[in-house]
Formats: C-alpha cells, sequence, structure tokens
C-alpha cells in the first residue's frame, strides 16, 4: 500500500534489492522469500520478537535521488504480487516525468505530493460508509494478520498484543491476534513456525490465573487441549477483550441476534494511538452494558459520556462524591461509596438546566429542576460547559409528544392511574370490541384489590404493622422523593429489607426494576400487542392453555375466569412480542404473582424486565440463563461452604434443587407470602438476593444435610424446610402451599421466620458482589452453552446412527466439519442471512444449515466421487435434489443422507442416487438444453455395415410386434422417471468426468464406451417400439445412403493418457447411430435439402467439456434441435443398471470400500493449504520477475 513518505537513512541494512532505476528501489526484508540463510533467520525472529513486521511489511519501495544520502520510504506491501503493481505504476505514469526535472529537491516534492494525493483520495469515504479511524500500524497489522492466518477481509482484527505462548515448557514470543471470530497467534523464532488459530465457538474455558509454571497468564481450553499465554505488558486489559469476544461468540451459538452486529456505538472524538475502531466499540459496548445494569435500563439506551462530580443530598446535608452518566434519555448519578447515594432523572422529567454561580466552596455547579418541583444540584465538573450543551441536545431531542403534557406525578402514582392516556382516548365503541381495553376490571386494578379476603381492620396487630410500614414509606418518600427520581440509599434498602407494604408493592416494582420507564414510553403498546396475538395459534399458545390452570391454584384470584384471562392475555403477549423466548414453563408461576400487585398492563412490563434485563436468557428453549446461574450457585457454595459442596457433589443435590429456586425465584418452593419478600429485595438488588438466600438455606441445613446417604433424603429436608418458612407480618390470609401439604408429617420441623432467613443471608454472605456474579456468570455460560453443544451433537449422531452407516467418530467428525462450515458462513457472509441459516429454536437436526456455496466446498472435499471441473454441477445437482423443501439450505440430516448414500451403499444404492442426479430436480432444464443442442446432427456413412444392424433391429421388431405392449411395459418407471436422451448425455458427461483420477482410467473408458453404445441401442429399440402403435407399415429397409452427408467428429487435444478412453468411448458412441424412421416430407425437403434424416451421437465433447458447442466440430452438417419423435427415445433405471453390470471395472469401481477419514482429515487441514497455495504463487510470481 503506498504511505506517507518517511525517511530511510540505511536503506541496505536488513534488506535486499531486487529492482532499481534511477529514481526508485524496490526491496525485500531479509528473512522473507528464498533462502537468507541465518541473517534471514535472525532478521525474520527480530521482526516477530520486536514487531518490525507490523511496522514494516516484507517489501517497500524506496524514492532515491543521484547525489543525495536520504531515502524516502513510499510504499509497502505484504507480497510481491502488491508491490510489484505499485512498481509498475510508478515505472509507466512517474518514471517518464520525473526525468525532465533539473532539480533533484523538485523531484522529491513532486513525489511525495503525488503519493500523498494518493493517499489522501484512498482515504476518502465512498458514500455511505464511514471514515476509517485505524492507524497506520494496526492496519498494517491486521493485513499481516490475514496474510498469516488464511482470513478473508470480512474477517476484523480488534486488538493484537505482544505475549508468549507456552508449547510444552518452552516460551513462543510472538503475537497475538484477537479478531471478532478467532483467536490467533504466531511466532517465528530462528526458523521454527508457530501458528495457531482458535475459533471462539470452540472455547469452553477462560482464565486469568498465576502459577510457578505460568507467572500471571491467561489459558484458554477447548474440548481437546488448553493453550497458556503469558507476559503481556497488560494483562488486564487482554483478557477482558478475550471476554467480550468469547461472550460474543457464545451469544451467537445461543441465538442469531448476535451475528448482526452493533454498528451504532458511539465513537470517542479523538484517534486513539494502535487501537482500532472495533476494539473501541467493544470498549463502549461493556460500558453501555454495566451502565444498563447499574441503572435498569433499556436496550435501547447509549452510554454518551461520564464525569466525576458531587451531588448535594438534602436529606444527609452533605455533598456525595461520585460519578454523574449522561445517556440520549438518562442524567444518572451514582457515589462511589456503595449503597450511599443513586440517582435516575428521566430527560422527560427535566424543565430547566442551568449554570449556578461558582464559588471556593461550590465550583462549577449545574442545578437541574423537574416537573415535580424536586432541584439538584452537581458541582466540581471539569467541563461546565460542554456538559450542559450535551444535556441541552439531548432535551432536544426528546419528544414533546410523549412527555409535555404528561403529569409526571401520575406516571408513579398508583397503580389505578397507569393507562395510557391514548387509550382513554379511544371511543368505547371501539374499545368493547378489542381482547384489551380500560373497561376490564384488571385494566385497572389489581387482583388482590378485586379478591382480597379480609379487610386489613379485621386483622389486629398485623393490620398496624402494615400501616407502620407505609407510614414509614410515606416519610421516606417526603424526605428522599417520590417516583423516578427519587435518591435510592441505604435506607431505602432497609425498607425493602423490612417488607414492602401490599399497597406500594405494586408501584416500586415497577420503579426498581425500570418497568415504569417503558411504560411511558410505550403508551398502547400492550393493548395494541394483546389484539395482535389474541386468536394466534402457535406452540406457545398451546403449552400456554396447558399451564394457565396450574398456576396457583391455590389462590382465589386465579379459580375464575377474570384471573385466567389476565393471565393468557400477558402471556400470549409477551410471546407474540418475543417469539425467541415465547412461552417457557415457570413463566406462568411468576407472571400470576405479578398480577396480583400490578395491573395488566403493569405485570407485562414487568415481566418484560424480568426476562430481558435481570433474568437474561432465564426463560428461552433451554434454559440457559437458569443453567448458567446453578452453575454459579455450584462455584459459590464451593467457596463459602467447601465440606458441604464435597458431600452434594457426590449426592448430585445441588443442580436438582438450584433450578426450580431460580427459574421461579423460590415461588414454587416457599409459601407464597414468605416468597413475596424475596420478590422486594430482588427488584431491588438483583439475583444477588437469591444467591445469598440459597446458600443461607444450605448452611442452615447444612448438619442435616452432610448425614444424608442419597439424593431423597436431602431433597426432602430441603423441602420440609423452605415449606416452614413463614411470614408473621402479611395482612393477607394464609395460601396453603401444595407441597406443604403433600409433604408434611407427625413431626413438622420449626417454623422460620423469612425476615429472619433474609437479614441472615445478608450477614453470612455480605461480601458477595453483583461484579464477581456476573464474571463468574461469563465463566459458566462458556461451560453451559458448550456443554448444549455437546448434547447437541450427541442428539444428533443417535439420531443419525440409525439411517447412516458412518460410526459414531465419523459422524462426529462430520457433525464438527458440518456446523464449522455453518459458523464460516455466518461470519463471513453469503447468499442467506445468518438467521434464516441459524435458528437455536429448531430440533437438534434442523438448527445448522448450509447453502449451496458451503456445502460445494464440502462435498468438493469429502464426496468419493471426484468429477475435476464436473465437481461444482454434480454438487449442485446433489444439493437439489437433497433441498426437499425448497427453502436453498439443506440441515446435517440431509447432508448426512446424501453422503451416505455415496460411502455405505451397494452398487444398485449408489447407481440409483447417481441415476436421480440427472433427472430432475437435480437436473436443472437449462442443462439439459444445452445437452440437447449438442447431441443432435447429420450423419451417416456408407461404408459403414451400420444400415445391414439397423436392418436386422428392424426385423427383430419385426417378429416382436405383437408383444410389444408388454415390453413397453416393462419399460415402465418403478418409482424414478425414465431417462431421456440429453439427461442420458449428461450422465455419460458425469462418468467420464467421474474416472478421469482412476488408476484404470483407459479400462473405466472403454467400460464406458461400451455401456454407452449399448444404452443408445436399447433406447432406439424403445422408441421404435413406442412409435410402432402409431404406424402400420415399417420399412424394410434403410432409406437410401446417399440423402445423408458425411460428417467428421473433431475433438481436442485431450491431456494425458486419457485421449485414447476418449477416443474409444466417441467411437463407440459413433457406431451406435440408429435412424429415426420417420423420413421427412417433400415440402420439408425444399426448405433444408441437407436434412433427411436425423441420427444421433455424443460427442467427446459432450463427455469431455461442460460447454457441448465448444468442442463439437460438424463437418459436412449442421446442428438441429430435436425432432417431435424423438421425445419417445428412453432408457429405464433398471436397463443403465443392468449394463453397468455387465462391465467388472465399473462394478469394482462402484463397490469399492471408501474410507472418509482421510478427506475429513484433508477438510480439516484445508485452511492451512489455502495459506500454502497463497505461499507457493508468491514464490511463483519471485520466479517470473528474475
Amino acid at each position: 500500500m503506498w504511505i506517507p513518505p518517511e525517511e530511510v537513512l540505511m536503506a541496505g541494512a536488513l534488506w535486499v534489492s531486487e529492482r532499481a532505476n534511477p529514481f526508485f528501489v524496490l526491496q525485500r526484508r531479509r528473512g522473507h522469500g528464498r533462502g537468507g540463510g541465518l541473517s534471514g533467520l535472525l532478521v525474520g525472529t527480530l521482526d516477530v520478537v520486536l514487531d518490525s513486521s507490523a511496522r514494516v511489511a516484507p517489501y517497500r519501495i524506496l524514492l532515491q535521488t543521484a547525489d543525495s544520502q536520504i531515502y524516502w520510504n513510499i510504499a509497502c506491501g505484504s507480497s510481491r504480487k502488491e508491490i510489484t503493481e505499485h512498481w509498475d505504476w510508478l515505472e509507466s505514469n512517474l518514471l517518464q516525468t520525473i526525468s525532465i526535472f533539473d532539480n533533484e529537491e523538485d523531484i522529491t516534492t513532486f513525489v511525495k505530493g503525488k503519493i500523498l494525493g494518493i493517499i489522501a483520495e484512498e482515504n476518502r469515504p465512498k458514500q455511505g460508509e464511514e471514515q476509517e479511524e485505524d492507524s497506520g500500524k494496526f492496519r498494517e497489522a491486521e493485513v499481516k494478520m490475514r496474510r498469516l492466518f488464511g482470513m478473508p477481509d470480512e474477517e476484523k482484527l480488534v486488538n493484537y498484543y505482544s505475549c508468549s505462548y507456552w508449547k510444552g515448557r518452552v516460551p513462543r514470543q510472538g503475537w497475538l491476534y484477537l479478531s471478532v471470530n478467532h483467536l490467533c497467534f504466531y511466532s517465528f523464532l530462528l526458523g521454527k513456525e508457530v501458528t495457531l488459530v482458535v475459533p471462539w465457538t470452540e472455547v469452553t474455558q477462560l482464565e486469568k490465573n498465576a502459577t510457578l509454571v505460568f507467572p500471571e497468564s491467561v489459558r484458554v481450553s477447548t474440548r481437546h487441549t488448553e493453550h497458556f499465554f503469558s507476559m503481556f505488558l497488560n494483562i488486564t486489559d487482554t483478557f477482558k477483550l478475550m471476554e467480550q469476544l468469547a461472550n460474543l461468540a457464545m451469544r451467537q451459538l445461543l441465538d442469531n441476534e448476535a451475528f448482526e452486529f452493533d454498528r451504532s456505538l458511539p465513537k470517542p472524538c479523538k484517534t486513539l494511538k494502535n487501537v482500532s475502531a472495533l476494539k473501541r466499540d467493544f470498549d463502549a459496548r461493556a460500558k453501555n452494558e454495566w451502565y444498563r445494569a447499574m441503572f435498569r435500563l433499556t436496550h435501547e439506551e447509549r452510554l454518551d459520556g461520564h464525569t466525576d462530580c458531587t451531588l448535594w443530598a438534602p436529606f444527609a446535608k452533605m455533598h456525595v462524591v461520585g460519578q454523574l452518566f449522561i445517556s440520549n434519555n438518562y442524567i444518572c448519578f451514582n457515589s462511589k461509596e456503595e449503597d450511599l447515594c443513586q440517582l435516575i432523572i428521566p430527560l422527560r422529567e427535566v424543565s430547566v438546566v442551568e449554570k449556578a454561580d461558582s464559588s471556593s466552596v461550590l465550583p462549577c455547579p449545574v442545578s437541574i429542576s423537574t416537573k415535580n418541583k424536586m432541584n439538584f444540584l452537581f458541582a466540581n465538573l471539569k467541563d461546565r460547559d460542554f456538559l450542559v450543551q450535551r444535556i441541552s441536545d439531548f432535551l432536544q431531542r426528546t419528544p414533546d409528544s410523549l412527555w409535555g403534557d404528561t403529569n409526571p406525578l401520575s406516571l408513579i402514582g398508583p397503580a389505578t392511574s397507569t393507562v395510557s392516556s391514548s387509550s382513554l382516548a379511544k371511543s368505547d365503541s371501539v374499545l368493547k370490541g378489542r381482547h384489551y381495553h380500560p373497561g376490564l376490571p384488571t385494566a385497572t386494578q389489581t387482583l388482590l384489590q378485586l379478591y382480597h379476603r379480609d379487610s386489613p381492620e379485621d386483622l389486629g396487630p398485623k393490620a398496624m404493622k402494615e400501616k407502620m410500614k407505609e407510614e414509614a414509606w410515606n416519610i421516606h418518600f417526603s424526605e428522599f422523593g417520590r417516583g423516578v427520581c427519587m435518591y435510592r440509599t441505604s435506607r431505602t434498602r432497609e425498607l425493602v429489607l423490612n417488607g414492602i407494604p401490599e399497597r406500594l408493592r405494586g408501584e416500586l416494582w415497577l420503579l426498581f426494576s425500570g418497568a415504569q420507564n417503558e411504560i411511558v414510553s410505550h403508551p398502547g403498546y400492550y393493548g395494541d400487542l394483546v389484539e395482535a396475538a389474541m386468536g394466534q395459534c402457535s406452540l406457545a399458545t398451546e403449552e400456554i392453555e396447558r399451564d394457565l390452570h396450574r398456576s396457583m391454584p391455590e389462590h382465589r384470584a386465579f379459580q375464575n375466569e377474570t384471573g385466567i384471562a389476565a393471565l393468557r392475555r400477558v402471556l400470549t403477549a409477551y410471546a407474540h412480542r418475543n417469539p425467541g423466548i415465547g412461552y417457557c414453563q415457570a413463566m406462568n408461576i411468576v407472571t400470576s404473582v405479578l398480577l396480583l400487585y400490578c395491573t395488566e398492563e403493569e405485570a407485562f412490563w414487568l415481566l418484560v424486565a424480568l426476562c430481558e434485563r435481570m433474568l437474561p436468557d432465564y426463560y428461552n428453549t433451554r434454559v440457559v440463563g437458569a443453567l448458567v446461574d446453578q452453575g454459579v450457585f455450584e462455584e459459590l457454595t464451593r467457596d463459602f461452604l467447601p465440606q458441604l459442596y464435597e458431600h452434594m457433589q457426590e449426592l448430585g443435590v445441588i443442580s436438582t434443587i438450584s433450578l426450580s429456586w431460580f427459574l421461579t425465584l423460590f415461588l414454587s418452593a416457599m409459601p407464597f407470602d414468605s416468597a413475596v419478600l424475596l420478590i422486594d429485595n430482588f427488584f431491588y438488588e438483583g439475583i444477588k438476593v437469591i444467591f445469598q438466600v440459597a446458600l443461607a438455606v444450605l448452611q442452615d441445613n447444612m448438619n442435616a444435610l452432610l448425614c444424608c446417604s442419597d439424593e431423597g433424603e436431602a431433597m426432602t429436608i430441603l423441602g420440609r424446610y423452605l415449606d416452614n418458612v413463614v411470614n408473621r407480618q402479611t395482612v393477607s390470609a394464609p395460601i396453603p402451599h401444595l407441597h406443604t401439604l403433600l409433604t408434611s408429617g407427625d413431626d413438622p420441623p420449626p417454623e422460620i421466620d423469612v425476615f429472619d432467613l433474609l437479614k441472615s443471608s445478608y450477614e453470612k454472605f455480605a461480601s458477595l458482589r453483583s461484579d464477581v456474579i456476573e464474571q463468574m456468570r461469563f465463566k459458566q455460560r462458556l461451560k453451559v452453552i458448550q456443554s448444549l453443544e455437546d448434547t447437541a451433537k450427541r442428539s444428533v449422531v443417535r439420531a443419525m446412527m440409525t439411517e447412516s452407516a458412518f460410526t459414531i467418530e465419523e459422524l462426529e467428525e462430520l457433525y464438527c466439519l458440518f456446523k464449522s462450515k455453518h459458523m464460516t458462513s455466518c461470519y463471513w457472509g453469503s447468499s442467506s442471512s445468518a438467521a434464516e441459516r441459524h435458528d437455536p429454536s429448531l430440533p437438534y437436526l434442523e438448527q445448522y444449515r448450509i447453502d449451496l456455496v458451503q456445502f460445494t466446498q464440502l462435498f468438493t472435499v469429502l464426496a468419493p466421487w471426484t468429477c475435476g471441473g464436473h465437481t461444482p454441477i454434480l454438487s449442485a445437482r446433489l444439493f437439489r435434489l437433497l433441498d426437499q423443501n425448497q427453502d436453498s439450505l439443506i440441515n446435517f440430516k440431509e447432508f448426512i443422507t446424501g453422503l451416505s448414500g455415496m460411502y455405505h451403499g451397494d452398487m444398485t444404492e449408489k447407481m440409483k442416487l447417481l441415476y436421480k442426479l440427472h433427472l430432475p430436480p437435480a437436473l436443472c432444464p437449462e442443462e439439459a438444453e444445452s445437452a440437447l443442442e449438442a447431441t443432435y446432427f447429420f450423419t451417416d456413412d456408407k461404408r459403414h455395415e451400420v444400415k445391414d444392424y439397423r436392418y436386422y433391429l428392424r426385423m427383430w421388431a419385426k417378429e416382436k410386434e405383437p408383444k410389444r405392449e408388454t415390453i413397453k411395459d416393462l419399460w415402465e418407471p418403478e418409482g424414478m422417471n425414465q431417462y431421456n436422451r440429453e439427461q442420458f448425455i449428461e450422465l455419460c458427461k458425469t462418468l467420464y468426468n467421474m474416472f478421469s483420477e482412476e488408476p484404470l482410467e483407459q479400462e473405466l473408458y472403454h467400460s464406458i464406451a461400451t455401456v454407452a453404445s449399448l444404452l443408445l441401442r436399447i433406447g432406439e429399440v424403445g422408441k421404435k417400439f413406442g412409435n410402432g402403435a402409431k404406424k402400420h407399415d415399417v420399412p424394410d429397409q434403410a432409406p437410401p445412403p446417399a440423402q445423408a452427408p458425411p460428417v467428421t467428429l473433431q475433438t481436442e487435444n485431450v491431456p494425458g493418457g486419457g485421449a485414447a478412453g476418449v477416443s474409444q468411448v466417441c467411437s463407440a458412441l459413433a457406431e451406435a447411430q440408429l435412424e429415426l424412421p420417420a423420413q421427412q416430407t417433400s415440402e420439408e425437403e425444399n426448405k433444408d435439402d441437407t436434412s433427411v434424416s436425423s441420427y444421433s451421437v455424443v460427442s467427446l465433447g459432450s463427455l469431455h467439456s461442460e460447454d457441448l458447442a465448444d468442442d463439437l466440430v460438424l463437418v459436412g452438417g449442421e446442428q438441429k434441435k430435436a425432432s417431435k419423435m424423438d421425445v419417445d427415445w428412453s432408457i429405464t433405471f433398471e436397463q443403465v443398471l443392468a449394463s453397468l453390470l455387465t462391465e467388472p471395472p465399473l462394478v469394482d469401481y462402484f463397490e469399492r470400500k471408501r474410507n472418509i477419514q482421510t478427506k475429513m482429515a484433508a477438510c480439516k487441514d484445508q485452511r492451512v493449504l489455502e495459506r500454502q497455495t497463497s505461499s507457493a504463487s508468491d514464490l511463483e510470481l519471485t520466479h517470473h520477475s528474475t
């Protein structure tokens, strides 16, 4: 590539000049290309260790002048082809021009200006494209990565690091390249080269550790091996990026949306040196995810920036130190001291943003006022003017139609006020006909309000306790604010831990989960979604209907149609909104609890927050999120309760109990009134609370569990313990727990107060942090998803064992190759989108699909029938044959079906497959048409004995005429259509190409010629019998031979030893010419006096070339279309099979047992071979240039 001119003082050091003229020198770096000796090895080693090759490519062009000692480097190249193109351009466009300059400085100035102009033109962004920000050094490293590892241009390098790779006990210093889809390493030390390529989708474990053997290293584990990397300059940054890339790969395996990489992430204003734009995008992605998780914001929120500041806390009368975060819809604050203060201000609530007066006590303050008369004062802002301008810009983008006339208090008030104003504005007549409308009881009231058994006044002390809780929260609201803009402090956490009053539970759940923001930003969305979803029938709706009456059947609210109908609408609406999840068991239990304390619309948005943000991947088809947290729980048990962990692992209890605990948030394990308190804390604290309570339950039962001898006993102990976790402060009448009724014995265990359990869990496991849980989730996600992939592979292999003769090991290898090809097509683009090819919701056999391009690549390497240049045509036909649903994609089952027929079928099965490959739909009309045009032309030869042969055939036909109907019946197809002439020609072409690389090539050619000649004659006989019913008189002798002009077949030269075999085929087929029984009329003779009778022939070109017309030369005749009579020419599969069985070489070829292991090994090494081919072509260019 052209580079900005750089001064070079020593032009000869470490370089070899290969071309030169009076103004330019083309040089090659020692250690690259041919030879080099010891100096070449040393230079190559230095290049890798010191990263010289990332800054200096193997080839370069220098500008020189006669009297100057200074050279200017103006171009570099990673290959000889690239640098030669630049050299040729200089000689063609600049050499003659600069030769007329008298002043050497003018020459240098002119050339430098020209090169800079070329670079500027190349860097100019094309229409619709963004300007690349990557530095020159990084782009060179990316080019080097693609050259070393054979990657296409679609593979984007994220970053690269200098490190050591431990191969055995010896560290190899080199460079680690982290691309979007692969981890690559390259090292070259004293002639020894190490190349490593690991797809991120194959990584099962990623750990950063420090041991005596591997000091401060990163371990990358796959299913079959482990790789250790150490000696990083910044191991934390490297490992963090590795985690992000591996996590993206796991998302790709989990769903197809991850293939659509999010390009809308914000870019920093300043370009950082040696850091790719993609690396900055990943950093921005990580910050966005942390920001959204911290403040419970939606996935659409994008962090614009953050800065240190202080916030005046009126409740504490002090300035709180923390960070201010700005995004497109929110202003957020988080104190540096945990739980001291957190604040979320939606921009829709902001009325005024102004700069206050600075002072020594309050430097650079900014005041923000909201519509509900709350004021927030931020100070110690470094760039106050820029911050105010950014907030003003976002405020201008906030749509007035949504927030302008909305009373903020109504957005977070009682549940009865959350119905959207747009819904109320609609006419009652229209709304009454909808499935969901404001007139429904559950649209304005919670189920608990509708079906509350007793009044709080009748419950004495419990009612007083409830009122005291409500009063405590009212005091908190008056001091800290109410609604979205409320100050969230340690006092808020204490109130939640003591239990949220029933009247406020729905409001605070919406607030803490972030669902309140979505309700306000999507008015009328739920009603429209219900209308679109209801009435549709799918697997999800069937499962929903099945589970509706299993959702808290003990509660009065779900013993009638009102509660059931509301639950149906919420679940169906969510299944319609998110088909990727649809419906999963346990969603009904959680949603029924939400409906008790929220209206329908609020319950729907709480379910959205749970499934899509707070419990990610919990409720998809494979409950991946719950399995991940199950693994995290096992790891936490090992860390906090090691003795119990060892015993529980032997019993296998942890994985059994924890899945139901996490999926239903203890709602199915505890009495309802107790579990609801856990839900209160869960919405405020997140999943950390569930882990803490689960650990506390195990610790409280540790002694009893250590004495257990089997899994059932341990399950009984934990089940009875949780059944007796009670909430003595509840104001509702106790709801009987079904599990308690079924498992209660004569001597029930003592009751456990749920408040004591919660406080104990906070005290004993207070060290558990949310960021630590997220780190552990990442580690477990790799294990879980790869374990699910292994399960899928085993299921596929078991299913295919009965349908193919491949061994288990062979099927597993083929599955890995098929999956690898599928993933590669998703990475690097194809004719169809990744979403069309990858659908994890499908059965295992259909999850991975490939299109024609990938199938052809696999077929070329794996198929036992190698047909040279004809292979792509044959693979396309097999693809069309296997693609039964005609979606231009085939799955693994279809792929194995075709491959197994070629490898393990007997002679008959293989021939059936080959026969079908030349019939529709495998044979497309265009291919048949090309064969048809080359097949028919006029031919005759007086000297041959063809006339006598035809005469005896006619006599034989006469003798058999009374039985012609019976013979015709024998020729009718049984399950397969008959071949016409053009289909037969295509079969002959395939057979010819199939044997071109066989040792017994000549014998096979001779056999083909014999079989083809026989089948042509059989076809002609069949045509005569088919036409016999239409004619009453068959001529006794052949037409006059003088009417047919002579024909000479001329063929192109065939390389190798195949010419003799080709001539055998051609002569045998030419001898098989048979005259059509019907002659043309006199009028047709006047139109074309050269056309007397038509004959069919298979030319050499039709067997040797894909384009028949190019190889066929007619002398004394002309090519003709098929006559109407030729439609009666046909042969059947039985006739083809019987003819082939007469030739032992063909029988031996098709019955030969073939080993697919060598083919699969070649397929694995295909990428290495491609790199070797690339290097060989580069070396060939070197020879040509010299």
